[in-house]
């Protein structure tokens, strides 16, 4: 991908009204803009690192043995009423009637649609367990949103639901899901501290968050003996029978006899984690992306303008051979300075960047760098394919 074709509108001083470093970097570096409070548009810098991690949560999701679908976002608020949440939740819920009349929400959480959509289809023990999750839009009436995407009124959410004919079996789907968030958040970079944790509005027994140290954290955790606040990336759940009870959600055992099914609810705040990456992984010239959650792979940078043909072409060689062995690659083929060049790499936080300059080329070598901080290094501009992918890899 040429920079002179995409759409990367990094921005020099820092967005009036920020406060935390990951909102600061989201907005500078091009990866989102806020449309109003709590409210934003995911731009393509933005959008690639989203795919990342929903691809990230998706295989682990799949490895654990759930199926993938997709519920609708607008709610008839009736399904609500039959559980209470339309009075528990209804000082952060969007309600109105439609044009028929109907009371209708847009959706929070999934728990009624989902509980509503299996007792449609699930009748028997022999159709036990189910296990379904989703990728989906949330909205939530925030008064104070905070901190960009991190406490926002639209948000994106993983959320997975498991249907069970006993406690034994949501234990153990609870036990899957458990170990696929530490999977998920070990491959996304983030360190996690997994807490017990009250149910609150969700219901059950027995709940889990998975929290990561931050300075935008809204919790108090103990970590080691020690105030510190963190942002909580997911939460897991044994729900028991609260909603199948509530919605009819039965299945008939053996003998005939019917008994409401045991549930499970397992949520990550997927645009939250974008934020948390940015929090943990930064220094003051901007993000530096982990491997899986990068944009791009790396990105070469030609410091000549259009009339060096050595190095515009050597560019477009490297782009190409890079390219074909898999790698996502930037090139920053601007008529920008080496400074400005430079100072949006840094910004933007590409794992690894290629140099093409005069003088090194004078020599056969082209610099290859880790955003990472580790020093660069020279490679012979015939053998750079091979180093650059060690990089990368």
């Amino acid at each position: 991908m040429k920079w002179s074709n995409y759409f990367i509108p990094t921005l020099k001083e820092e967005p009036i009204g920020t406060e935390a470093v990951s909102h600061k970097l989201l907005l500078r570096a091009g990866l989102a803009h806020m449309l109003t409070s709590g409210v934003y548009s995911y731009l393509p810098l933005g959008l690639r690192v989203l795919s990342n991690i929903e691809n990230v949560i998706r295989e682990e999701m799949n490895k654990a043995g759930a199926n993938e679908l997709l519920l609708p976002s607008l709610h008839p608020m009736e399904l609500w009423k039959r559980t209470g949440r339309d009075e528990t939740l209804k000082d952060v819920m969007y309600s109105f009637e439609d044009g028929r009349k109907r009371s209708m929400c847009l959706g929070p959480t999934h728990e009624e649609i989902i509980t509503d959509l299996v007792s449609n289809f699930v009748q028997s023990y022999r159709q036990l367990p189910v296990v379904l999750y989703q990728i989906q839009t949330k909205f939530r009436d925030e008064l104070r949103p905070r901190f960009g995407i991190v406490r926002a009124c639209e948000f994106i959410m993983k959320d997975a639901y498991s249907f069970d004919r006993d406690q034994a079996g949501m234990e153990k789907n609870y036990q899957k899901m458990y170990e696929a968030y530490q999977n998920i958040f070990k491959r996304l970079g983030l360190d996690v501290v997994i807490t017990e944790a009250d149910s609150g509005a969700m219901g059950g027994d027995v709940s889990h968050e998975f929290m990561v140290p931050a300075k935008i954290g809204e919790d108090k955790i103990m970590v080691n003996g020690k105030e510190e606040v963190a942002i909580e990336l997911g939460h897991i759940f044994q729900l028991g029978t609260k909603y199948s009870k509530a919605l009819g959600c039965e299945f008939l055992d053996e003998n005939g006899k019917k008994h409401p099914i045991i549930m499970g609810c397992y949520g990550i705040g997927v645009s939250r984690v974008i934020a948390a990456v940015i929090e943990k992984h930064n220094d003051e010239k901007g993000i530096i992306w982990p491997k899986e959650v990068a944009p791009f792979d790396l990105e070469i940078i030609p410091l000549s303008g259009d009339d060096d043909a050595e190095i515009t072409g050597l560019a477009q060689q490297l782009y190409k051979e890079l390219t074909d062995k898999g790698l996502n690659v930037l090139v920053d083929d601007r008529n920008e300075t080496a400074g400005r060049k430079f100072n949006d790499a840094d910004l933007i936080g590409i794992p690894v960047r290629v140099v093409l300059g005069k003088k090194n080329l004078k020599e056969g070598k082209v610099e290859v760098k880790r955003r990472d901080g580790a020093e660069s290094i020279l490679v012979d501009k015939g053998s750079a394919v091979e180093a650059i992918i060690k990089q990368v890899v």
